[in-house]
C-alpha cells in the first residue's frame, strides 16, 4: 500500500538536518524513517513521518523546499535472506527500484522496507504472486 514520503532539499551546511528534525519535534511530528543522500551542491532527506501533511506545512512555513511522493511499504522477514527474497521477486518481474530504505519499526517480527519502484502494476502483481504483505499508513500509525 502506498504511503506518503516527504523529500526535503538541504543546503550542504552543518546543522541543517538538526534544524529540520528539531522543527518537526517541536511540532510533535514523529519521524518513522529517514534516508539522507547528497550531491556536491545539496542534500536530500527522505522521510516517513506520522503526519505528512502537518510536516509539510511546518517545513514550508520554515522556508524549506520539499516534495511529497507516494512510496510503498512492505514487510520483509527479519531473517537472513528476507530482503533477498523480496528483491528476487521484483527482479523476476523486471521491476526497477529507484531507491529503498527501512522504517524504524518492526511489524509482526518483520522489518518494513520503503520502496520507490518503476512499475506499480507489476509491483502489485509480484506482491500477490510471492505473498509479500504491503503495509499501509493505518498499520504504521501514519495520518
Amino acid at each position: 500500500m502506498m504511503i506518503h514520503q516527504i523529500s526535503v532539499f538541504l543546503e550542504n551546511r552543518t546543522g541543517q538536518l538538526a534544524e529540520i528534525t528539531q522543527l518537526l519535534a517541536d511540532n510533535h511530528v514523529d519521524i518513522r524513517a529517514l534516508s539522507i543522500a547528497e550531491t556536491a551542491d545539496y542534500g536530500l532527506a527522505r522521510m516517513i513521518v506520522n503526519d505528512a501533511h502537518k510536516a509539510s506545512e511546518v517545513l514550508l512555513q520554515h522556508g524549506d523546499i520539499l516534495s511529497m511522493t507516494p512510496v510503498w511499504a512492505v514487510e520483509v522477514p527479519d531473517s537472513p535472506g528476507g530482503l533477498a527474497e523480496l528483491l528476487a521477486a521484483l527482479a523476476e518481474k523486471g521491476i526497477g527500484i529507484e531507491y529503498m530504505y527501512s522504517l524504524f519499526v518492526q511489524q509482526d517480527g518483520c522489518a518494513v522496507m520503503v520502496l520507490r519502484i518503476s512499475d506499480e502494476a507489476a509491483f502489485e502483481a509480484a506482491l500477490k504472486e510471492h505473498n509479500i504483505k504491503p503495509v499501509g499508513a493505518e498499520e504504521l500509525g501514519l495520518k
